[in-house]
């Protein structure tokens, strides 16, 4: 009996001088995975992780502590990682950003991340934000202010690295959105409903020869002012793909107009229109793309007053404008405001 003890607490003493593991343990699985690897990653970290036929994976890092981000191949979210978590990830990439959810030593940390990610797509919801005067915008982010700041101070198990960043960047970011939303809303004004849409002439047609605005007079024209560096703009193309396909043959147009230009292809010309076919050619683009032929500095994207893409507008059969901002192809709203028009 007397070696017995002897022995089990030898081993207590072992178990309490082992070291912390000096490094992450990440696993999980994917439904309907969009790819064969995951990427971890940081501006001072990467690291690729196979990702098996039945959608399991499984790895260790070795890191330093804080927030990374996970990129599938075509989404991504962030989650926060120390040495010595062990860490289960599950997802499915049909409703990804609702349905990721951590287990394990550490999960709380990036399952409150995931939560917060979800909760700020919710209220900055910028179709329902846009259609807001500047009045009730400035109330309504004054609401918006006031949740994320109790859902932040709620949750005081999490690191206190991630919410004190999150607290201090509330204002900027509303900021930048409430600035972004005061453009739409002066833009709505400057172009109201009815006034006649400003015009493209000449502008290159993919298909060949030269397309302009009063080509496609007779039917609705939906313009997606987009360019092939554009991650936004890249992550709507299935959503307008579908669009297309399922309002082919009725009273409306779809014109993808690329503004890719020399500074973002390294001062060629040549080159932004060589990627743009590409581009193209590779995603089996469809509907009428454009090349426009001075970039940002196009007369239809000034008149426009486009400052940030990707930016859509609708113009009605016509020639005037419906909205200069429409609802982008992946939101329900632009489906119910082609309804409202017969289309």
């Amino acid at each position: 009996m007397k070696k017995l003890l002897l022995l089990t607490a030898a081993i207590a003493i072992i178990a309490c001088n082992e070291k912390p593991k000096d490094y992450v343990t990440l696993s999980g699985k994917i439904t309907d995975k969009n790819s064969d690897s995951l990427v971890i990653r940081s501006r001072t970290y990467s690291k690729t992780i196979k990702v098996n036929t039945d959608g399991t994976f499984g790895d260790t890092l070795k890191v330093e502590t804080g927030v990374y981000n996970l990129f599938d191949g075509n989404e991504s979210t962030n989650l926060f990682l120390k040495n010595g978590f062990d860490i289960s990830i599950t997802l499915d990439t049909k409703q990804f950003d609702e349905t990721i959810t951590y287990t394990g030593t550490g999960a709380e940390h990036s399952n409150f991340l995931a939560k917060n990610s979800l909760m700020q797509e919710q209220l900055l919801d910028m179709d329902a934000l846009s259609s807001l005067d500047m009045e009730s915008l400035e109330s309504r982010f004054g609401e918006i202010k006031i949740k994320l700041t109790e859902f932040y101070n709620a949750n005081k198990d999490v690191d206190t690295s991630i919410t004190n960043v999150l607290s201090k960047n509330i204002d900027p970011m509303l900021d930048y959105y409430k600035g972004y939303l005061a453009e739409s809303i002066a833009l709505k004004t400057d172009l109201a409903t009815g006034a006649p849409s400003p015009t493209f002439e000449n502008y290159e047609n993919y298909n060949g020869g030269k397309t302009s605005l009063t080509d496609l007079k007779g039917k609705y024209v939906y313009v997606d002012v987009w360019a092939t560096w554009c991650g936004p703009c890249k992550a709507e193309i299935p959503s307008l793909k579908a669009l297309e396909k399922q309002y082919h043959g009725k009273n409306i147009q779809f014109v993808s107009l690329s503004i890719d230009d020399d500074r973002s292809h390294g001062g060629s010309w040549d080159k932004a229109r060589e990627n743009w076919k590409a581009m193209i050619a590779d995603k089996q683009l469809s509907g009428v793309q454009l090349f426009a032929p001075n970039g940002w500095q196009s007369q239809f994207i000034l008149d426009y007053k486009i400052q940030g893409i990707p930016r859509f507008i609708l113009i009605d059969p016509n020639g005037n404008v419906v909205t200069p901002d429409a609802p982008r192809p992946s939101s329900s709203e632009l489906t119910k405001l082609f309804t409202s028009l017969n289309i």
